[in-house]
């Protein structure tokens, strides 16, 4: 049977390939199971397709197609070839199905829906397995006349007996009897061709060799790889994995967070920490938690696959992320603190790029994700709320009436400042510290008495890095009105 209409690349004789349905969002199983094989190609050398398998109409939408790209890029996964979409491809599996009808491995079938579901119930009632007799196959359907009216669907002719074997990259040898198989639909009664046929001509025509997927997939096998035989064809090696489990050891659903990787951007995961999170989920190299993509490509062979289901583990996800926000250079982190800012609406003509650069270099080794340093700078350009009740809380186990004079003090020194632009910042952090360490000392009080009061009126936080830090990204006039303002909420005269 010829090959026909995908250009193929030659070289490694390693090609796999990533078949998403355009149903939803990219899910992080899929993302798996797309970073899986992507990884299989890259370490041997060899080709990594994509393909969207948008036969049913009725579900796939263009907006999710955009979305499976939209997450296959944020991932860094760039496929070798495609995307290669099924729906374009009709007339070769209208040509495929033809031939399979004229060499007799497929038949015509005109059984009614409602046929079918009393033969199936008249089987249950026998104790048998409900499935297709064979009613229309040419042997049993000689001399019966199709019905008028009913479009007939085309079926594949199983074998009756025998079993189906293959040994799975993950799971081991699988066999299969064909008793236990049926003559499945691969044409509707439309005409329109069904996901197990349409999976076996792409595979064949796109000369694919593993076909790495989720273990939801294994019924769909034996029928696959009987397809495949009776088409002339090799079936690829199969491996497939075990499903992603939330912490609760349940399916994923929304319940447990982020299940798309979209969600995963904007809950400031990175993506390269996403990418080594889930390498490990299901895959292991020895006690390695933390190794860049070039080591996971080199050492990605398609062993040391576990056949147990993954838990997701958010805590663990962070700390996997908390590694690269630490690693990261300054001009990625201040893209991105921008990026995140801009989606929140939130700006401050003071908070420019020196501001942005000095408060990641204080806090990045705090935050475990991107959105948690945006945080931090919402905390700098957001005048913090003096009636939250987490504020009023810290302030009144923080603020000690012995402080009150050291703190007026500060707000004389602030505005006596009056006279500097706001860009000219005019407050070092030595000479803030300098400053304090005399306020503390002329008055008599310890550190966190100035400190923490100060820190809860200018940031909204009772921790954070060095006060002194901190101050020197605001302007002194912006210290000075949240200093003004905290001091007038105690009932200070000013």
């Amino acid at each position: 049977m010829p090959l026909n209409a995908v250009n193929l690349n030659q070289g490694s004789s390693v090609r796999t390939r990533f078949a998403p349905s355009p149903t939803g969002f990219l899910h992080i199983g899929g993302a798996r199971t797309a970073l899986f094989a992507w990884a299989f190609a890259r370490h041997h050398e060899g080709r990594f397709v994509l393909r969207i398998e948008d036969t049913d109409l009725e579900r796939s939408t263009p907006e999710a197609t955009q979305a499976i790209i939209d997450g296959m890029a944020w991932l860094n996964l760039q496929a070798d070839e495609g995307p290669f979409f099924q729906t374009k491809r009709m007339d070769r599996y209208r040509e495929v199905i033809a031939q399979m009808l004229a060499q007799g491995s497929a038949y015509h079938c005109w059984a009614s829906p409602e046929e079918l579901d009393a033969m199936r119930e008249a089987q249950r009632a026998q104790g048998l397995k409900p499935r297709y007799d064979g009613r229309w196959r040419p042997e049993q359907g000689a001399g019966k006349s199709p019905p008028d009216g009913v479009s007939p669907v085309v079926r594949f002719r199983n074998a009756d007996d025998g079993y189906v074997v293959w040994h799975d990259m993950v799971k081991g040898t699988i066999s299969i009897a064909n008793s236990e198989l049926d003559d499945l639909i691969i044409a509707r009664s439309d005409g329109t061709p069904t996901y197990n046929f349409c999976v076996v001509v792409d595979d064949l025509d796109m000369q694919i060799s593993h076909v790495i997927r989720g273990d939801d997939h294994v019924n769909n096998t034996p029928r696959q790889i009987n397809i495949l035989r009776a088409l002339g064809g090799k079936e690829p090696i199969y491996g497939h994995l075990p499903m992603i489990h939330g912490p609760d050891g349940q399916k994923l659903s929304k319940r447990h967070g982020a299940v798309s990787v979209i969600e995963f951007d904007l809950q400031g995961f990175m993506p390269d920490a996403v990418v080594n999170y889930l390498a490990r989920l299901g895959w292991s190299h020895g006690d390695d938690e933390l190794f860049s993509r070039e080591d996971f490509i080199a050492w990605f062979d398609g062993s040391a696959l576990s056949q147990s289901p993954a838990q997701l583990d958010y805590d663990k996800l962070r700390w996997v992320n908390q590694h690269y926000v630490k690693q990261a250079d300054g001009a990625y982190l201040l893209a991105e603190l921008k990026r995140r800012l801009a989606l929140r609406s939130i700006d401050a003509a003071w908070f420019n790029d020196r501001a942005a650069l000095a408060l990641i270099m204080l806090v990045k080794d705090r935050v475990n994700t991107l959105e948690e340093l945006a945080d931090w700078a919402c905390s700098l350009m957001i005048e913090p709320d003096l009636k939250d009740p987490v504020i009023v809380e810290g302030l009144a186990q923080a603020l000690q009436s012995e402080a009150i004079p050291a703190l007026k003090a500060c707000l004389t020194k602030l505005r006596q400042m009056g006279h500097l632009p706001d860009e000219a910042l005019g407050w070092t952090v030595a000479e803030i510290a300098m400053e304090i360490k005399g306020l503390i000392s002329s008055h008599g009080i310890k550190m966190p008495q100035l400190a923490i009061p100060l820190r809860w009126w200018c940031f909204g936080r009772g921790q954070t890095p060095a006060v002194d830090a901190m101050l020197s990204i605001l302007p002194h006039s912006i210290i000075a009105s949240r200093l003004e303002r905290g001091l007038a909420s105690c009932g200070e005269t000013l």
